[in-house]
């Protein structure tokens, strides 16, 4: 196997069915971007899960560039400083956010030379392809996508001391490693539960990606050490993004709490306050939920 049997994986498990409801909703999120939008892609747990109705699906949008995809200037260079942007949409009784990013940032944030793990955490796991522009946008999204794979593993070998060689124990340690790089809701289970929802598809895109031999060189010690320092830069970065979201997302403060309650089981409730002032808000909540230990 080479880096080209990774892509072609890639391009064929992005290339398959989806309910019909998402590439509506796929659509209408890339009309909202005439003339610049390139891909939309389908992923999280909504696509785990295969379940729509009551939950809120993800979306990445990938246009040509910040400057062409908006009317309002501030808001690419907001996507510019700090991507991507995130949006609340809506469509035909379903609930759904999205995010984005150029193809080059896209690229960027699916390889090694990313500056967050964010992004690549994410395609490492399945996507659907649900909207494109032509072939030209689609082969790109494949191009990037194929890369984030052998990213998480080449930053997660150098870290372990055994099960090098098993596909299923390097997706769990790299998604812990990724979970540790955000502040998350979700339980500590959650990265084995990503990889347990289908592994045969981690095992299989795994082998190829050893195959392709792409680990780095480095000792365990400085690969840890690196990751420390990865983490501690991605806490900051989840937490200015969230505090940019409150110009972007309209509730996104109940949106955020709703998410803390339904992964880490809390019962967290907003103020009316809070609703009006959502930047306040996060200022006021986080180290409430750091203490009781929501997010972490």
């Amino acid at each position: 196997m080479t880096a080209n049997s990774v892509r072609k994986l890639v391009a064929a498990e992005l290339a398959l069915p989806v309910d019909p409801r998402v590439t509506a909703m796929a659509a209408a999120v890339a009309a909202e971007f005439p003339g610049s939008a390139q891909s939309v892609l389908f992923y999280g747990s909504c696509l785990r899960q295969k379940v729509l109705d009551g939950l809120m699906l993800d979306f990445y949008v990938i246009v040509d560039d910040y400057r062409s995809a908006y009317r309002r200037r501030w808001l690419a260079v907001a996507n510019r400083l700090i991507p991507p942007n995130v949006f609340p949409f809506a469509h035909e009784g379903l609930a759904a956010k999205y995010a984005v990013l150029s193809a080059q940032d896209f690229a960027r944030s699916c390889s090694l030379e990313a500056e967050s793990t964010s992004v690549w955490a994410r395609f490492a796991q399945p996507s659907r392809l649900v909207w494109t522009r032509d072939e030209e946008a689609s082969a790109m999204a494949t191009a990037a996508i194929a890369q984030a794979a052998p990213t998480l593993f080449a930053l997660t070998l150098p870290t372990m001391s055994s099960g090098q060689d098993d596909p299923l124990a390097v997706f769990r340690a790299g998604f812990a490693l990724t979970y540790g790089a955000e502040l998350r809701a979700e339980r500590a289970q959650r990265p084995d539960s990503i990889v347990d929802s289908d592994p045969d598809r981690y095992r299989l895109f795994g082998q190829a990606v050893l195959a392709a031999n792409v680990g780095l060189r480095s000792d365990q010690a400085t690969a840890l050490r690196r990751w420390r320092s990865r983490q501690r830069k991605g806490k900051f970065l989840t937490l200015v993004r969230l505090l940019k979201a409150s110009a972007t997302f309209a509730g996104g403060a109940d949106y955020l709490v709703w998410k803390i309650n339904r992964h880490a089981g809390t019962d967290i409730a907003l103020k009316p306050w809070q609703r009006r002032w959502p930047l306040l808000a996060a200022f006021t909540l986080l180290p409430r939920l750091l203490k009781r230990g929501a997010i972490r």
